[in-house]
C-alpha cells in the first residue's frame, strides 16, 4: 500500500490528522453544552457561529495563491497551529463575539490542514491505494477521536471548560510547530497549477461536492443540537456518543476503502444517499431517544462514505489540477455550508423538523445525480454510465 519513497509523507500525514482530529473533536464535543449552559445562545446564534466556522472553507481557495509561497505541508503545518491555538483559546471567551473570534481562527486552521491532506493524498498516492490510505487516516483519526472523547470525559469531572480546551489545544499547537520543522515532500511529483482551475468536465464533482457540504452541515449544526435541546442530552452523553461513533469508525473505514476499491465509488455513494433519507426523517418525526441515537450512529458512518467522491476525482482528473481543484472543491463544498446554518437555525425557532426534512430532500437529489458516475474498470477507464 506504501511503498518506501512515500513513508515520509504518509507517517507525516497520520501524525497532523490525529492532531486535526483531536482539535475538532475537543471544539465539537464541548460546544453545543459549552454554548448552552455557559454562554447563554439560543439556536439562532448557534446557527450563525456554525455559519461563520464554514467561512474559512468557503476561501479554501485561496490556498492555490498561498502555494505560491509555500509548498503544501508547511501549510499543512501552519493550520495545525491555528486550529490548536483557536481550540486552547475557546473557552477564554464566553459569549457571542468571542465564540466568532475564535471559532474563525480554529476553522481556519481545520479547513486549509484538510485541502492540503486531500491534495497531498491524491497526489502520493495513486488509484488503487489512495482509498485505502483516506481509509485508514479515516481510522486512525477515529481512534484519536476515542482518545480525546474518552479524555474530556475524565476532565470534564476535575476542570472547567475554559481548562479542558486550553489543555488540548495547546497540545495540537504544539505538535504543528513539530511539523513545521519536517520536510517528508517529494521532489518527482507532477507540478501542480498554482492557479484557480473550473472544468467542465469535473462538472459531476462540483454538484456532488456542492451537496455534500450541505448534507453536511445539517448533520454537523442541528444533529448534536437535536439531541441537547430537543432530548436534554448531558456533556456526558454527548461524549460517550461520540466515543460509540468513532468507534464503529475506527474499525469500519479501512473496510470502506476496500469496498470502494472492489465495488466502485458509485455503488458506494447510492448507499450513502439512501441511507440518508432514512436518517433524516427519522430525525424529524421520531421521538424516541433511542431511534434518534441510533440514526445519530448511522449518519456519522454515512459521513465516512463520501471519500468516494474524492477518488473519484482522482480518476477523472489531470494530475496537474489535483491541488487546485482540492482548493476550489472546499469552496464549492462549503458554499451551501456558510448559508445553512444561519437560514437552518432561523427555520428551527419555527419548527425543528423543517431542516431535516430538507436534508431528506438533498439526499434524494444527491441520490439521484450519483447515477452518472461511470463504472471503471481496472485501468481506471469508464465502462457505462448510467
Amino acid at each position: 500500500m506504501v511503498n518506501q519513497a512515500q513513508r515520509p509523507m504518509f507517517r507525516y500525514l497520520i501524525v497532523l490528522t490525529i492532531c486535526s482530529v483531536i482539535g475538532l473533536q475537543t471544539w465539537m464535543v464541548l460546544f453545543n453544552n459549552f454554548a448552552v449552559e455557559v454562554a447563554g445562545l439560543e439556536g439562532q446564534e448557534v446557527g450563525i457561529i456554525q455559519s461563520i466556522r464554514e467561512i474559512p472553507g468557503f476561501l479554501a481557495l485561496l490556498a492555490v495563491y498561498v502555494l505560491l509561497l509555500l509548498r503544501e505541508h508547511t501549510i499543512a503545518a501552519l493550520a495545525i497551529i491555528c486550529l490548536g491555538v483557536g481550540t486552547a483559546a475557546t473557552g477564554f471567551f464566553p459569549d457571542f463575539s468571542g465564540l466568532v473570534a475564535t471559532t474563525l481562527l480554529m476553522s481556519f486552521g481545520f479547513h486549509y490542514y484538510e485541502t492540503m491532506n486531500h491534495s497531498l493524498v491524491l497526489q502520493y498516492f495513486e488509484h488503487s491505494s489512495s482509498p485505502l490510505i483516506l481509509g485508514r487516516l479515516r481510522s486512525l483519526g477515529a481512534v484519536a477521536a476515542i482518545a480525546t472523547s474518552g479524555c474530556i470525559y475524565l476532565l470534564d469531572f476535575v476542570l472547567d471548560y475554559r481548562f479542558i480546551y486550553l489543555l488540548l489545544g495547546s497540545g495540537v499547537a504544539a505538535m504543528g510547530c513539530w511539523a513545521l520543522c519536517q520536510n517528508p515532500s517529494l521532489t518527482e511529483l507532477v507540478p501542480q497549477r498554482k492557479k484557480m482551475i473550473l472544468r467542465r468536465r469535473y462538472s459531476l464533482y462540483y454538484f456532488l461536492t456542492f451537496m455534500a457540504g450541505a448534507r453536511r452541515q445539517i448533520f454537523i449544526a442541528f444533529s448534536v443540537f437535536l439531541l441537547v435541546k430537543i432530548f436534554s442530552f448531558s456533556v456526558q452523553e454527548v461524549i460517550l456518543l461520540f466515543m460509540v461513533n468513532n468507534l464503529i469508525n475506527a474499525f469500519f473505514s479501512p473496510i470502506l476503502g476496500r469496498a470502494i476499491v472492489r465495488f466502485g465509488e458509485r455503488r458506494i455513494l447510492s448507499l450513502e444517499y439512501a441511507g440518508l433519507i432514512v436518517v433524516f426523517l427519522c430525525y424529524a418525526f421520531s421521538e424516541s431517544k433511542l431511534v434518534v441515537v441510533l440514526m445519530y450512529v448511522l449518519d456519522h458512518l454515512l459521513f465516512t462514505f463520501s471519500m468516494a467522491i474524492r477518488t473519484y476525482f482522482q480518476k477523472i482528473a489531470d494530475p496537474r489540477d489535483i491541488s487546485p481543484s482540492m482548493a476550489v472543491g472546499f469552496t464549492i463544498n462549503h458554499i451551501a455550508a456558510v448559508v445553512i446554518p444561519v437560514l437552518g437555525g432561523l427555520i428551527w425557532m419555527i419548527d425543528y423538523r423543517i431542516p431535516f426534512i430538507a436534508g431528506a430532500i438533498m439526499s434524494a437529489i444527491s441520490l439521484t445525480a450519483v447515477q452518472k458516475i461511470p463504472v471503471f474498470n481496472r485501468n481506471n477507464e469508464p465502462q457505462a454510465t448510467a
